[in-house]
């Protein structure tokens, strides 16, 4: 319940110091996005990548499993 209402205090600041009535620092916010947003579309798009990969070698790794049991039997 402590980390609910923590969390609902922190947003509430947030939006707070984003608003002009607030701190204002609406100008100072977008400016780190504009910075921060290329290098974490990169950041998402290495660990897609990574995803992608472990998927390929799971589905080959469960087709030869599979064609190893047909043999088999």
């Amino acid at each position: 319940m402590k980390a609910l209402i923590l969390g609902l205090v922190f947003i509430a600041v947030a939006v707070l110091a984003i608003l002009p009535i607030g701190l204002g620092w609406g100008e100072e916010v977008l400016t780190f996005l504009r910075g921060a947003l290329p290098v974490v579309f990169g950041l998402i798009g290495l660990i897609m990548v990574f995803v992608g990969i472990t998927g390929i070698k799971d589905r080959a790794e469960a087709r030869k499993d599979t064609g190893q049991n047909v043999d088999k039997l």
